[in-house]
């Protein structure tokens, strides 16, 4: 055979060696599962906790009346900086101050009636005096029945006496109860603050303030110096809460701004005890939530009681952690590795209380290896806002599928896997194709 013809048939081999090759990877390629990857890294992880809630004052006082009467002078309006001490309106004191009038009287009565008692306590100890002095000089001139007589009659007498001074204590108090109600015509401000709530006009009639009547509320007087945000945080968030954890608020009132404050306080009860909760339409019970009361730093002046706010709460912080994606993190059974849908934080957070079966299962991440998914358990921390933080099981370097969510449920340990499609760009560059 010519020298030509062997190199001619060597290259007719090899390029059929070529294609075969080809044809092999591109059918493992159809098999393998488009996936996303990424490599486990450190970067820093902040661990956050988001509640909605609203802006209070720390220090609100809602002012009610005490008594019963027309208003008939209204001195503030609603937004006006008021005084501790200061008027804040009047209420008719007419039938106030002939209440008091009648008190008086009654006081000026009662002490008359005392003198008189007083006066006749003296005339019975005189007679009682004189029929004494007569029986000793001669006991035939006083009898012993008019003695007793005169004796009994000085008792009488000092009770009496000791019944009207009780009357007059008690005209004394009666006036003094009196001359309060009065003095609760003039309804003042107890603290230095702002008028945030008036819902009382001058002529209208205010009622006796009771806890269950909201008509009773006349105006509301606020310190807004100091301003508060109050959220309800799910109970499966309290335990990662404390005090002097640091926040940052965003009020619906003022758009592309965030405001710093502190956690001040955290409720040691449920807003509504689990007892008074009822069945959802799914027959769940509705979640229960905490109350924490996180203070702000350096609140503008225009900030206003009952805004919508969100707060999110730093609960932890690594400066270096080893993380990966949220959505890599899934759950397999820790026997036969079968595939279990990977859920949201929430499902993680409630897995303390899952049944003995469910314990079996075992979380983690598939690392790809050679070009397959493996899946490998893990241990992980603090959660942020799209990584977890890992604490054992990976090492910075690994690849790990990140996505997308359907082809992590599908996995299975030691499937084939390739990187996502890649499409050309403008200018002929490649870019990830996105999911």
């Amino acid at each position: 055979m010519k020298r030509r013809t062997k190199l001619g048939v060597g290259a007719t081999l090899l390029i059929v060696i070529a294609g075969l090759g080809a044809l092999s990877v591109a059918g493992r390629n159809r098999d393998a599962v488009a996936v996303r990857i990424e490599a486990v890294k450190k970067q820093r992880l902040v661990a956050i906790v988001t509640a909605d809630g609203w802006i209070r004052p720390h220090r609100s006082v809602d002012v009610q009346a005490d008594i019963m009467g027309r208003v008939t002078d209204l001195r503030v309006e609603e937004g006006d900086r008021v005084r501790a001490g200061q008027i804040l309106l009047r209420i008719d004191p007419s039938q106030y101050e002939a209440a008091v009038a009648r008190a008086r009287a009654a006081v000026s009565e009662a002490l008359a009636r005392q003198a008189q008692a007083r006066a006749s306590l003296i005339q019975a100890e005189r007679a009682l005096e004189r029929a004494a002095a007569l029986s000793a000089r001669d006991s035939t001139l006083v009898s012993r029945q008019a003695l007793e007589e005169a004796e009994t009659q000085v008792r009488v007498q000092r009770e009496l006496l000791q019944a009207a001074v009780y009357t007059v204590d008690q005209a004394r108090a009666a006036l003094s109860e009196a001359q309060d109600r009065l003095a609760k015509t003039v309804i003042r401000s107890p603290i230095d603050g702002i008028v945030t709530r008036l819902n009382v006009e001058e002529g209208e009639t205010a009622i006796v303030g009771t806890m269950n009547n909201a008509g009773s509320l006349l105006l509301t007087v606020s310190d807004l110096s100091i301003m508060e945000a109050v959220v309800r945080v799910d109970e499966t968030d309290v335990p990662e809460i404390e005090l002097g954890d640091s926040a940052t608020i965003e009020i619906d009132a003022f758009p592309h701004q965030e405001f710093t404050g502190r956690v001040t306080e955290i409720g040691h009860s449920a807003v509504r005890p689990p007892g008074s909760l009822a069945l959802g339409g799914s027959g769940q019970r509705q979640a229960v939530d905490f109350e924490v009361v996180i203070q702000l730093h350096n609140p503008p002046a225009a900030l206003r009681p009952d805004l919508s706010a969100t707060a999110e709460t730093v609960t932890a912080m690594r400066d270096s952690a080893l993380v990966i994606p949220i959505i890599a993190l899934t759950v397999r059974d820790r026997e036969a590795l079968e595939k279990l849908p990977q859920e949201e934080r929430e499902a993680r957070a409630a897995a303390a209380a899952v049944d003995e079966e469910e314990k079996k299962d075992e979380e983690g991440v598939f690392v790809v290896r050679k070009g397959k998914a493996e899946f490998v358990p893990v241990k992980v921390g603090i959660a942020g806002r799209e990584h977890f933080e890992v604490l054992e099981g990976l090492a910075p370097g690994d690849s790990v599928v990140a996505g997308p969510y359907e082809a992590i449920r599908g996995l299975t340990n030691g499937k084939p896997v390739r990187r996502m499609a890649e499409t050309a760009g403008p200018a002929g560059a490649t870019s990830e194709k996105k999911q």
